[in-house]
């Protein structure tokens, strides 16, 4: 018996062609967000082949729009941001109007209105969070002043791309009188307030969510997680941060009319003020990263690639004010505030791509008749291409830091900015690859979690030389106050390896628990030195099988031990009783 089954279909489709598309980018060292995209493309009413069900994909998309903003809000840090307010606030501001009011003028120029020049230009104002935060951790930039002014800069983007989701459906009804769609708000018009109204209903109604969120939220979400985590069970927790994350979503959505987005941001940020913030983070993002899969899949879907031949002047042009144009009012105002060309170059690059905000936009844009289909094309070739040549303009600016750092100082003017100095870890630099360490037959310990804490007082109380290879900056912290020497990064990368004197190492001892990654670092470490003694840790026989046949001399289980633990003791009381 056969069923029609549309929305298996396309998850099933979605994610398949998403998972091929995305493995190939990261082949190509592309990140895997354009994969995504392509994915929606070729399954896309636009392209050949097997067409996925795109009212299906949209409602998807929707969902996975939730889980991404509730990810951003627990990630939203107030403390960052106003350790680099000066220059992330007004620079972030100052880059918007820059980019949004280029976006008008060639909006203006292909005959669109105001409205539509004034949703685009916004669109291509926004940088995307995803690729932004990972070209920063891939270059041990995040605990630097650049780092910092970054992730601050993009912060107080995504804070005005959120107030703009929730005024757009309120300039809608004003840009149309005689509007008698969705866009109308339904409490205004019952008041007769008109539509100048409409706008002020608006705020107030966001005004009476935030205030309910502050006040009642603050207590009552926290309150019902710890609740639950005191329960023991792992399944309803990751279940009680769903339901939260997509009830309030919702919620505010019916209720007082503010976009999905901004009540899943609420919902994570007064959750990040919960201790259980990082846990509930870690427990939904699994989730969270299949259904943003599926976001970029729908997005993708919606582009016709025709439009690069039909339209190859107004997306040049898009690319310029991308690229060149928000990037050059980027640099020009860190310069203005006297930082060093070195960061100047770094936020630059960072803003030179737009990502997910851009697709809500666009997409907002075209459900409100603000946006015309010819710009959200214009938005998605343009993010495709920037995030595709995001990696490239890195390298650029690496090359041009390499070149200056060279260079000699004129005038007194330090171009990249001082030098870091400390036994902790290297200086930060633009390039990718860690500082190789000047330690020899050494150990080489690779995190620095509950168990790797505990092996690094040993190893330091022994006198062994020894060095930690750690990429989570809290952690990275922690170590750099107590003066252990580290290499911030992914310890799977072989270009961190080898800055720790893999082939120069006594022993590796491996800390971290997903022996996946642990499998590629003893493959490695057993390739580029045979003599090397490896120590490695696992959670199941099939981990310490696979571990063993790649090489590693000895796996540690931790549930073996703690078992043998317990039947030592055991037989030691029954003994002397």
């Amino acid at each position: 018996m056969q069923h029609d089954t549309p929305l298996i279909a396309t998850i099933v489709a979605g994610l398949g062609l998403a998972f091929v598309l995305g493995a190939v980018a990261q082949r190509l060292r592309i990140p895997p967000l354009v994969g995504y995209l392509l994915a929606g493309v070729a399954v896309g009413p636009f392209t050949p082949g097997y067409v996925a069900d795109q009212a299906l994909a949209t409602e998807l998309a929707e969902i996975g729009v939730i889980l991404l903003m509730f990810g951003v809000g627990l990630h939203f840090s107030l403390n960052d941001l106003l350790s680099v307010r000066a220059i992330a606030l007004p620079g972030a501001v100052v880059q918007i109007v820059v980019a949004s009011l280029m976006g008008l003028g060639l909006a203006l120029f292909l005959g669109w209105t105001i409205g539509a020049g004034l949703v685009f230009g916004l669109a291509l104002s926004v940088a995307s969070t995803v690729v932004l935060l990972r070209a920063m951790q891939e270059r041990r930039l995040m605990e630097t002043e650049r780092g910092r002014i970054a992730v601050g800069w993009l912060i107080v983007e995504d804070l005005a791309m959120v107030l703009a989701l929730v005024l757009l459906p309120a300039l809608a009804g004003l840009q149309d009188a005689n509007s008698n769609t969705l866009t109308a708000d339904p409490l205004a018009s019952w008041l007769g307030t008109g539509l100048g109204g409409v706008l002020v209903v608006t705020i107030a109604k966001v005004g009476v969510f935030v205030g309910i969120m502050l006040i009642v939220g603050r207590r009552f979400i926290p309150w019902i997680l710890h609740y639950i985590a005191h329960t023991g069970s792992r399944e309803l927790f990751r279940l009680a941060v769903l339901a939260i994350a997509l009830t309030v979503a919702f919620g505010s959505a019916k209720l007082f009319g503010v976009s999905l987005a901004l009540g899943a941001f609420f919902a994570g940020m007064i959750l990040s003020e919960s201790a259980l913030s990082q846990r509930a983070a870690q427990e939904t993002l699994p989730l969270r990263d299949a259904f943003a899969v599926l976001f970029f899949v729908s997005v993708g879907m919606l582009f016709n690639p025709a439009s690069l031949l039909r339209e190859p002047w107004p997306l040049l042009a898009t690319l310029f004010i991308i690229i060149v144009g928000k990037s050059m009012a980027a640099f020009l105002i860190v310069l203005a505030f006297r930082h060093p060309v070195g960061t100047a170059l770094t936020i630059s690059a960072s803003l030179a791509q737009i990502g997910e905000f851009s697709f809500i936009l666009a997409e907002l844009g075209v459900k409100l008749n603000l946006l015309p289909t010819a710009a959200r094309d214009l938005i998605l070739a343009g993010a495709i291409l920037t995030i595709m040549l995001n990696p490239l303009i890195f390298a650029a600016i690496d090359w041009l830091s390499r070149r200056l750092e060279r260079a000699p100082s004129h005038g007194g003017i330090d171009v990249l900015g001082p030098k870091t100095t400390g036994q902790v870890a290297p200086p930060a630099k633009s390039s990718a690859s860690p500082e190789a360490t000047r330690l020899t037959d050494h150990t080489i310990l690779v995190g620095h979690g509950r168990v790797g804490s505990i092996v690094a007082d040993a190893l330091k109380k022994s006198g062994q030389p020894f060095l930690v290879i750690e990429d989570a900056d809290d952690v990275v912290a922690k170590l750099r106050e107590s003066n252990f020497e580290t290499i911030v990064g992914n310890a799977a990368r072989s270009d961190v390896l080898k800055s720790a004197n893999l082939a120069g190492a006594r022993y590796l001892l491996i800390a971290i628990p997903e022996a996946f990654e642990a499998g590629q670092i003893v493959q490695q470490a057993r390739a580029a030195n045979p003599g090397i003694q490896i120590i490695a840790r696992a959670h199941s026989d099939a981990e310490v099988e696979h571990l063993r046949s790649l090489g590693a001399d000895l796996i540690i289980m931790g549930e073996r031990e703690i078992a043998l633990g317990i039947i030592h003791n055991l037989f030691g009381w029954q003994a002397r009783s």
